[in-house]
């Protein structure tokens, strides 16, 4: 009988895929990751990862699995929140959710829950996985979730064959109507319960009273460009070797303050994202302001009016060498290789046609159209078909 750890988490998804191991007859056993201590930071007052593990050890007793909490925190600490600030200060936005698969449920939990003599560890994410043969040995597929609204595959996107191999995602083929209703059916307390919000397991945070505990405030200038500016209509160099030109696309415009005019105050250009249109407290413009690029060395902020602005569209972008990570490494590019996919720059987009370039110094992705808001720091993951093979940290 093959045995599974679950992340029980507290909430619907893997209570029901739990209770899925369970009916397909592996021996289960849930195990709850408390990964945060500091509540200075969080939102609301009840403490929601007691509220959590409760509801975890409620599901396990009800299914009749064996439970216990683990306190991850320190590693959490350590790989994910000092990363964050990290990431921060050098004016990226980081993805926490995608390291915190990476880094704390498919790399620290997977070694306590193989050392507890687990043969897979289980999660309730809405992704599935398969496996096939390329050149007589097994590769992993890791593909997305059947309920296209829920599909989290991108948040899996680091993830190697190793961790692969060893994981379930039980409730893949599911939607989440049906996930509720199996809770229903098996009068799980958290079949009602809403969905989470907020940071892999800190709780409900609020991101800018988090990054001030370690980044400390500092008052800058906001700055707004016309979407006229000339800087959005230099000519195309002639004669460029199509490497040049694509690095082009994605090269970052470097805005100085007397492009534009000052319209208000900052707390720290650490603070914001690009794209980003609450929080900047500009009174007075016709159209919403949005956060076209950040200078964390200057501690400027440059705005453009509504969505449309051209300063928030690119086609192409860039990914270092070393942050190149592909899940299905057979399919891995050469120097000089290109490769037609389907990807998105965040979660919940809908998945864009592109090319994947691969150079000697790194990996270009070149968008068929402008994307809005390409953000330093965030994931590329590609697809072919409904099939996650690839992803990297933008740069």
């Amino acid at each position: 009988m093959k045995r599974v750890v679950v992340g029980l988490s507290g909430g619907v998804d893997s209570s029901v895929a739990a209770y899925l191991l369970q009916q397909q007859g592996y021996e289960v056993i849930g195990l709850f990751m408390k990964n945060w201590h500091d509540d200075s930071v969080t939102i609301s007052n009840e403490c929601p990862w007691l509220e959590d593990s409760n509801d975890a050890l409620l599901v396990a007793e009800k299914l009749g699995i064996p439970f216990q909490t683990v306190d991850l925190s320190e590693e959490y600490k350590e790989k994910i929140v000092d990363y964050m600030f990290n990431e921060y200060e050098k004016g990226r936005t980081p993805n926490p959710d995608v390291l915190c698969n990476r880094e704390i449920k498919f790399d620290v939990f997977m070694k306590i829950a193989l050392s507890l003599g687990a043969d897979f560890v289980a999660t309730g994410h809405y992704c599935q996985k398969s496996e096939i043969e390329v050149n007589g040995q097994t590769v992993f597929q890791l593909k997305a979730g059947a309920d296209t609204n829920k599909d989290q595959s991108y948040f899996l996107c680091q993830l190697s064959q190793e961790q692969l191999s060893k994981s379930l995602f039980p409730i893949g083929e599911l939607t989440k109507p049906e996930v509720r209703e199996i809770a229903g059916q098996m009068d799980l307390i958290t079949a009602e319960k809403k969905d989470s919000q907020g940071l892999c397991f800190i709780g409900k945070v609020r991101l800018p009273d988090f990054l001030q505990q370690k980044l400390q405030p500092k008052v800058g200038v906001i700055i707004q460009i016309d979407k006229d500016d000339p800087i959005y209509n230099l000519e195309k160099k002639v004669g460029l070797s199509f490497e040049e030109d694509v690095k082009l696309e994605a090269e970052k415009i470097s805005y100085t303050p007397e492009m534009g005019k000052i319209v208000g105050k900052h707390q720290g250009a650490h603070y914001f994202t690009i794209g980003q249109r609450k929080g900047l407290n500009v009174g007075g413009t016709t159209d919403p302001l949005f956060i076209i690029a950040t200078n964390v060395e200057t501690n400027t902020i440059y705005t453009g009016l509504t969505s449309q602005h051209p300063g928030l569209f690119k086609k192409a972008l860039r990914i270092e060498k070393e942050e190149v990570h592909w899940i299905r490494k057979d399919l891995a590019l050469a120097k000089g290789e290109t490769m037609q996919v389907m990807a998105r720059i965040r979660y919940r987009q809908p998945l864009q046609s592109a090319t994947l370039h691969q150079f000697e110094n790194g990996m270009f992705v070149a968008f068929d159209e402008p994307q809005s808001a390409i953000t330093e720091g965030q994931f590329a993951a590609w697809y072919v078909g409904d099939e996650l093979i690839g992803s990297g940290v933008i740069s």
